[in-house]
């Protein structure tokens, strides 16, 4: 989880040999990016440390925080960017 390019160097030769499209691989490799799944990052706790309104909190489960919604947001946005970038530059 906290090495991406670790992740990308491993599973994208694994969808190149399964066939996938190369604008598809690029297209998913935001996917790869899980820093706002589990709050384990400093940065990620220093915020909720930092925010003086309350706003920015861990919630009373583990999966339940601040950074959830903002992470997959970000996360489903790139990869429909990168895919229509792979769409258009590698046809």
């Amino acid at each position: 989880m906290n090495s991406q390019a670790a992740t990308a160097r491993m599973m994208l030769p694994v969808g190149l040999g399964l066939g996938l499209e190369p604008a598809l691989l690029i297209g998913i490799m935001p996917a790869v990016y899980g820093y706002f799944f589990i709050p384990n990052y400093p940065s990620d706790i220093a915020t909720v440390n930092f925010d003086s309104s309350g706003t920015t909190k861990i919630g009373k489960w583990y999966f339940n925080h601040s950074f959830m919604s903002v992470g997959l947001i970000g996360v489903v946005s790139a990869c429909f960017v990168g895919y229509m970038l792979g769409q258009l530059f590698l046809g």
